[in-house]
């Protein structure tokens, strides 16, 4: 006796309209009969194969388009079995029954999920190798509550949305197949057809571990288990130490133009782990930042608009190439700190955008979904799953590629409901007012997350107005960031360097203004990308005077940053000089190196880095009021700043002279707290970085003469635009 039938089932699959393909395809039964279905539209024939006996059953044809049947007694029952087929090309291809294979997700994984609080949900939805009952296979499984269909297509069915339709919880919306027999390496896709006015599009994974490379948008299989880590030393370490009372100097890095080959090509991940790796080691970085190497389809968008979140971008390499290079910085104690974006995403059909037919991912709201500045969506951070996808993705990649942090980008997009836009073009929260109370939600918990669950990582906020407490714990109320980007610093100290020093006593306060809330949050003090493009100009175009005084200005604000309150980022390029302003579009000016003045210049910032990471003044007290003490902030007739910074230990301190301008001072005194010798540790004015040798013979002794406030002091002669570093050598 056949289990029969409905024409309108058959006629609903092979139009490619049927949502629940189990209620036809697989294995069924009625009393003792068995019948066995298959969809097959690019097979001649079809055989069942008895994994057990081997037995053998031809499957009959039932309809033109590739539905195949075989009616079997109840030996079958339980069997397991696979398909054989003919192709239409003449080749045969065996495969595995999906349709007998039960969901794997659990109910308390769709709870956690639909609750926003699954943080490994990149572990059951996507694509992943499993293994069930014996049988190996990948297991599909995709968000997308209002589509009546959702299929897995790709190259191992002919990109055929009828032959891998997936089956749905319709209480989770979540959709799930497993393909027995797939193996890594496979292109695919998820089909979706929407209840929203028949939406129909293909769309890649938003938990795809693997893209093709663009402008090609399949996710590919991709098993990111394999790799062999070896830094399990610096782990460890990571996770017993508090980053905010040690070194940071940050390189900030875009993967594909800090260096290229011949022929304009991208290095891969493996060959900058072989020439990054050894130049940051050299040049005395403590940290490596990438902008966004998550995968997108815009090489200009510098990696800032994702369309694959849980992809390292392919550009470079598979994801093993990407745990490589991670792998190679640590073992040389460097830490890998990327840029994420958790603020908006991009159009593109493919993508996240109106993922199901409707704004999954981002709001419905005009006013509220799509950013004015970037032309991009805005994530809705009140909707439990959208909180689920990137809570679980930044904990995908601290835990997966053991990333020691996350630099949170466009923080003040998220916060605010009407950042950037006008009055009237916002909705206001629930209070009347301009917060984004479930973006502030959402930061706060991921930051707990994030210090829960990877010890010793950090998060940074770049976060570019007055908002109180982005970096204290959220306790206390704070948003709970380890750091925050001192956007003030950054302009304030840009103004005043670009003035023309005969200017600059007139703006003597623009550097002395960053002091008065320097500890109100921990601060990153950031020279980055931003501040290189659009027309800005380099770091060194941006100073005023000739060829001489632009290097030396450019050293001596590198001597301020780094001897300033807070961590230190440097954007690539700045540390040679480099006068082009940075494109993604090509390698930095390395020839640059050729000449003496650039050459010097990379020496200071090498000396410069290695000095910082040796003395503990310059970063042990950054976040307290005890490591920082002003001998002179008032001398705008001059433009000199001097101050001290201490280390833990108050008996070990650094003095610390800034001349802005281009004329030496002679018999300049300072106040000292200790009396003795006062070496020179640097003095950026030297011969060997391109300066002229003005300068104090090594050091000085101090003097029993009491000034600014200290009982000791030291009479100086202060090389033009430049800075001194001094350490009590004698006591």
């Amino acid at each position: 006796m056949s289990v029969a039938i409905h024409p309108e089932a058959i006629e609903a699959l092979v139009s490619g309209e049927i949502g629940a393909p189990s209620s036809l395809l697989g294995r069924h039964r009625q009393g003792d009969a068995v019948s066995i279905r298959a969809f097959w539209p690019w097979a001649k024939r079809v055989e069942l194969v008895n994994e057990a006996s081997g037995e053998r059953a031809g499957m009959k044809r039932c309809h033109a388009d590739g539905l195949f049947v075989a009616d079997l007694d109840a030996n079958w029952a339980d069997a397991d079995y696979h398909f054989e087929a003919l192709t239409v090309e003449g080749g045969r291809e065996t495969c595995g029954d999906p349709y007998r294979f039960p969901p794997l997700l659990t109910e308390y994984d769709i709870y956690l999920f639909s609750q926003g609080r699954h943080r490994e949900v990149y572990q059951k939805l996507g694509a992943h190798r499993r293994e069930i009952d014996g049988v190996c296979g990948v297991n599909f499984a995709v968000w997308a509550p209002n589509c009546y269909k959702v299929a897995v297509v790709g190259d191992f069915n002919r990109w055929d949305a009828r032959a891998h339709i997936m089956e749905n919880n319709s209480e989770s919306g979540i959709w799930e197949i497993f393909i027995p027999g797939m193996e890594e390496g496979e292109r695919y896709k998820y089909e979706v057809r929407s209840h929203n006015r028949g939406y129909l599009a293909q769309k890649a994974d938003p938990y795809g571990f693997y893209a093709e490379l663009r402008p090609l948008t399949a996710s590919i299989v991709c098993d990111i288990n394999q790799y062999e880590w070896k830094d399990s030393d610096w782990m460890s370490t990571r996770a017993r130490t508090d980053p905010l009372s040690q070194p940071m100097n940050i390189y900030e890095l875009h993967l594909g133009s800090w260096r290229r080959k011949d022929g304009d090509e991208f290095l891969t991940y493996r060959e900058l782990a072989d020439e990054l790796v050894p130049y940051l080691v050299d040049m005395g970085y403590t940290h490596l930042e990438l902008l966004p190497a998550a995968e997108h389809p815009l090489d200009a968008s510098w990696g800032y608009q994702v369309t694959g979140y849980f992809a390292p971008t392919s550009r470079y390499g598979a994801p093993s190439d990407f745990m490589y290079l991670v792998d190679r910085c640590h073992q040389n104690n460097i830490a890998v700190i990327l840029d994420w974006v958790p603020a908006h995403f991009p159009k593109d059909d493919f993508g996240l955008n109106y993922f199901d037919g409707t704004h999954l991912y981002s709001h419905e709201a005009p006013l509220q979904g799509e950013h004015p500045d970037w032309g991009t969506m805005v994530f809705n951070y009140a909707r439990s799953e959208v909180r689920s996808f990137l809570l679980s993705n930044a904990l995908f990649w601290l835990k997966e590629y053991h990333i020691d942090g996350l630099r949170v980008d466009a923080v003040s997009s998220m916060i605010y409901l009407n950042f950037s836009r006008e009055e009237g073009d916002w909705i206001a929260n629930e209070y009347g007012s301009h917060e984004n109370l479930a973006a502030l939600a959402f930061l706060r918990e991921f930051n707990e997350a994030v210090h829960a669950e990877a010890p010793g990582a950090i998060t940074i906020a770049e976060e570019s107005t007055s908002w109180a407490m982005v970096s204290r714990p959220t306790y206390i109320g704070g948003l709970g960031f380890t750091l925050k980007w001192n956007m003030g610093w950054m302009h304030d100290t840009l103004a005043y360097m670009t003035r023309e020093p005969v200017h600059r006593r007139y703006h003597h306060h623009q550097i002395t203004f960053a002091l008065l809330y320097a500890f109100s949050e921990n601060f990153v003090l950031p020279l980055s990308h931003d501040e290189v493009v659009h027309l800005k100009g380099s770091l060194i175009g941006k100073l005023p005077g000739d060829y001489w005084q632009k290097f030396a200005g450019l050293r001596l604000l590198f001597g301020y940053q780094y001897t300033q309150v807070g961590k230190v980022l440097n954007f690539m390029g700045n540390e040679f000089g480099q006068f082009a302003e940075w494109s993604e579009e090509r390698s930095l000016d390395w020839h640059l190196l050729d000449y003496e003045k650039h050459a010097q210049m990379q020496a200071w910032a090498r000396d410069l880095n290695h000095l910082y990471r040796e003395q503990p003044a310059l970063w042990q007290l950054d976040f307290d009021a005890r490591g920082f003490h002003w001998i002179e902030a008032n001398d705008a007739e001059t433009s000199v700043y001097s101050y001290i910074r201490f280390a833990a230990d108050p008996n070990d301190f650094l003095v610390v002279v800034l001349n802005c301008t281009p004329v030496a001072r002679e018999d300049y005194r300072i106040g000292a707290p200790e009396a003795g010798y006062y070496c020179e540790l640097l003095n950026s004015d030297a011969s060997y970085y391109g300066g002229g040798n003005v300068g104090n013979q090594g050091g000085v002794y101090s003097d029993d003469i009491a000034s600014h406030g200290l009982p000791y002091s030291i009479n100086l002669r202060l090389p033009p635009l430049a800075i001194l570093i001094l350490k009590i050598a004698e006591r």
